[in-house]
């Protein structure tokens, strides 16, 4: 574990690392050693992360779609804004570089601390052709995940300076991710770390072949892919029976009116030519 968590931290540019067994641990944690007791709107930490930071920390997150409105003035009346949390990839998109160093300096300008939740940082690496350090660079701290794209089982790292590990060390504690076992799952990330990392751009490749072949059918509408996830609109009527055809012909799916489809390091591009056979056939059915 203690391997995983320098090799991390070297490789972000950063102090020190600790591992957690998932990443909202160690986005929690890294809200509480920046707020203590007391972050955009469809951001993890945010939106998908069981409100712990007000449960838990006595944290209230703010939208963040305009930046400088949501942050408080100094005023008993107010709660204090403390921290400014981005997400990057967030939706699949790659944040415009242009965007974060903005958005850090105002919040550099405002005296507040800076955290990423780079879950997928590294498919921002691949798809921008930067080096970790330069992207992890403008913030105070980065929570990074294992069990996404890199595909190890469980585990995230956070890293940052030694003064704010230091506390985040004691909040992974306080959450039960302090673990006897962790040297058996750190090596786990290890290995992702060492093959994993580059054959993301597999996934961008064939998350760009799964767009390709859903926009070619006329009823489907396809956003734009930057990295490994796929955003396409089905017609409502045609959802449930859809689903109802895949299944039948063994592929799961959650189809809604808005379908999100990740791909990763256990899909195939034969997987993808399969179920785009399958799509395809179920509307020239229909």
């Amino acid at each position: 574990m203690l391997r995983l968590q320098a090799e991390v931290a070297g490789r972000a540019g950063k102090e020190a690392g600790l591992f957690f067994p998932s990443g909202t641990q160690s986005n929690f944690a890294a809200l509480m050693a920046h707020c203590a007791r007391g972050v955009g709107q469809l951001a993890h930490t945010y939106k998908y992360e069981g409100g712990g930071a007000a449960v838990l920390g006595s944290i209230q997150p703010q939208p963040l779609e305009k930046i400088a409105a949501a942050i408080k003035p100094i005023d008993d009346h107010f709660a204090r804004t403390r921290l400014l949390a981005l997400e990057n990839t967030i939706g699949g998109k790659v944040l415009p570089a242009g965007y974060v160093t903005e958005a850090v300096q105002l919040a550099r300008d405002r005296g507040l601390s800076t955290h990423l939740d780079g879950a997928r940082v590294f498919n921002v690496a691949v798809a921008s052709g930067k080096r970790l350090a330069v992207l992890c660079e403008p913030f105070d701290s980065v929570s990074i995940c294992f069990s996404k794209g890199l595909g190890a089982p469980l585990g995230s790292v956070l890293v940052g300076s030694k003064s704010l590990i230091d506390v985040a060390h004691r909040w992974r504690k306080v959450l039960g991710g302090g673990m006897r076992q962790a040297g058996v799952l750190a090596a786990a990330c290890l290995y992702a770390l060492d093959h994993n990392v580059e054959r993301l751009a597999d996934d961008h490749a064939n998350a760009a072949h799964l767009a390709a072949g859903l926009e070619s059918i006329a009823h489907v509408k396809v956003q734009s892919v930057a990295t490994n996830m796929v955003f396409a609109q089905f017609p409502q009527e045609h959802c449930v029976p859809l689903e109802a055809w895949l299944k039948e012909r063994g592929i799961l799916t959650q189809m809604l009116c808005a379908s999100r489809f990740v791909t990763h390091k256990d899909v195939s591009r034969g997987d993808i030519d399969t179920f785009l056979t399958e799509v395809k056939a179920y509307f020239a059915a229909h």
